[in-house]
């Protein structure tokens, strides 16, 4: 049985006509929703059965969490093999008493020569996974200030619809109901607004990694034209960190949001 890493893999393998005839929205969805482990690949009534059975076979394809601790115990494993004090310097970080430290959100998040991570955050995997491929692999390019949106970075055109579902979306529907998110993005999570970028009504920087800015822009309703909301990155940003993370990165925050709004709405 071939092996889905994630849902722009299964994605690829539909016909991504929307037909709707699996009872989601958009192929896309589907092919979220089945990667999520909710549905099954089967129940698409345009796959080709030889496909089915290549990625089916006589299981399911692991569940978006069952791949994750997964990923993070093999990076963990990966993190002994390491040389803290280096990685410090190429991340970003410090390192003391055999810890590396990262500012996360403005919080800090070490982890020791074992793979062991300590911090105040809530450790899930939104945060783990590309905290620790940041560490392992990440951090060796340079800011360069300019904003760009995820399509427009190198490996971004493979993941940005996916991006928008995840992401934006969720995030814009966040702040259209939840009126004090932008202080609570500066406030809690140590980002600060900067003059209007794109000529949005509000915009935010915040940094999940030290090299890994991210820019959010929001447009408040105006004559008749709804909302809207983006997140950009840094034109460097995957010289510091891969796609499929920078993409995870961005479902923490709307998964973190939403949770503030919930807990303060």
């Amino acid at each position: 049985m071939a092996k889905i890493q994630n849902a722009m893999e299964i994605f690829k393998l539909l016909d991504k006509s929307n037909c709707r005839k699996c009872n989601e929205a958009t192929c896309l969805a589907f092919a979220a929703a089945v990667f999520k482990g909710a549905r099954q690949l089967s129940e698409c009534p345009t796959l080709d059965p030889q496909i089915i059975g290549r990625y089916s076979g006589s299981g399911t394809v692991k569940t978006m969490e069952q791949e994750a601790e997964e990923a993070i115990r093999q990076l963990q494993q990966e993190i002994e093999k390491i040389d803290l004090p280096s990685v410090a310097q190429r991340t970003g970080g410090t390192c003391n008493n055999g810890k590396l430290t990262l500012k996360i959100m403005g919080k800090d998040f070490s982890v020791d020569k074992k793979g062991t991570i300590f911090t105040d955050i809530h450790v899930h995997m939104w945060v783990a996974v590309p905290v620790l491929n940041y560490i392992l692999f990440g951090g060796s390019g340079k800011v360069t200030g300019n904003w760009v949106p995820l399509r427009e970075l190198k490996g971004g055109k493979d993941w940005y619809r996916l991006f928008e579902q995840r992401c934006e979306k969720p995030i814009k529907k966040v702040a259209d109901t939840y009126t004090e998110l932008f202080d609570d993005m500066v406030h809690l999570f140590g980002g600060h607004q900067v003059e209007r970028h794109f000529e949005s009504d509000i915009s935010v920087v915040l940094h999940p990694l030290p090299k890994i800015p991210v820019l959010i822009c929001y447009w408040r309703p105006d004559d008749g034209l709804g909302s809207d909301l983006h997140l950009f990155f840094d034109e460097a940003a995957e010289e510091n960190l891969n796609i499929e993370s920078i993409y995870t990165l961005g479902a923490g925050l709307a998964l973190m949001f939403e949770k503030l709004a919930h807990r303060h709405g």
